[in-house]
């Protein structure tokens, strides 16, 4: 921790400053342009898929809804952190308000948990479609959707303020300066001075509740589903069965993997840079290619953007 003098000025922040991508100027057009191209297309690949679902009655249903909800988290999730870093990128600053930095903090911890719980209703969702074929539609009802998502929501926004809560506790700062290019929550965290024992049992506590209970609930499903599927007598049915699950699987290792991958490297490595790249693959690659998975692996969905298309035509 800083000295007594040094803590009690760093008590009254009014900004903090995050991480630039690269210090070399000339990469700046580079990465402004990258970064830029990414955002779009993650934006205009969720929206194609919510308007695709929308707009064609074969696509109501609950799996469909989830996939509709998810691609809006995900909107979100890559909003919260990519126009901030291309204005920086474009004024040459690295400064972000106090009170910017808790709010970027909030909508990223509402809509990646979103996303983490959004991927454990899914994989609910194919147990029963699995497991239960003739009771699906009784036991999806739209309530029950309407309800899932309405929770998910609700947990991850109590997320949000639970870490807004302990942030505004802390009296005394370590530093100014966040080691990333947006405001993980994690790096906030462990800005708090001194380092406390109980601070250190609240994060694990969160990272327990806000990761390893969806893992444990998408792993449970999982284990059902592959049951049911083994007991399925046709290889061209098991093959059927599971091609059902085959996108939403690869969306959770992509995220799952990804996340778990950058907050291990932020705990384990001492490079920020490494910190930074991981964080660009978990905040910034995986929503852009979710539309990607789920449009090239679904025939309903690529039928679904044909069927568009040729009535925007």
């Amino acid at each position: 921790c800083p000295s007594r003098i040094e803590a009690q000025n760093l008590s009254r922040v009014s900004e903090f400053y995050l991480m630039e991508l690269s210090e070399d100027p000339d990469l700046q057009p580079i990465i402004f342009g990258l970064f830029l191209s990414v955002y779009l297309v993650t934006v205009l690949g969720n929206l194609l898929i919510i308007l695709a679902v929308s707009s064609d009655s074969h696509l109501h249903t609950p799996m469909y809804f989830f996939l509709s909800n998810l691609s809006l988290a995900d909107i979100g999730f890559i909003s919260t952190t990519v126009p901030k870093m291309l204005v920086n990128t474009q004024t040459h600053s690295r400064a972000i308000s106090y009170m910017g930095c808790l709010t970027q903090m909030s909508l990223f911890l509402i809509f990646g948990s979103m996303d983490a719980l959004l991927l454990t209703v899914m994989a609910y969702d194919r147990y029963v479609a699995i497991c239960h074929p003739l009771h699906y539609l009784v036991i999806m009802n739209p309530q029950l959707c309407g309800f899932l998502v309405l929770v998910s929501f609700l947990v991850s926004l109590f997320d949000s303020q639970l870490h807004n809560l302990i942030i505004l506790q802390f009296t005394n700062l370590k530093s100014v300066e966040i080691s990333n290019f947006f405001c993980d929550p994690s790096q906030l965290l462990n800005l708090a001075c001194p380092d406390t024992f109980s601070n250190n049992i609240l994060k694990y506590f969160l990272g327990a509740i806000y990761g390893i209970f969806p893992i444990s609930g998408i792993l449970f499903s999982y284990y059902k589903i592959i049951s049911s599927i083994l007991r399925i007598p046709s290889s061209q049915g098991r093959y059927k069965a599971f091609s059902t699950c085959g996108s939403h699987l690869a969306v959770v290792c992509l995220f799952f993997g990804t996340g778990f991958g950058a907050y291990l490297g932020s705990a384990v490595s001492h490079s920020p840079r490494k910190v930074v790249v991981a964080s660009v693959m978990y905040t910034e690659v995986t929503p852009m290619l979710n539309p990607f998975i789920y449009s090239l692996r679904n025939r309903d969905i690529k039928s679904a953007l044909r069927r568009l298309h040729s009535r925007t035509v």
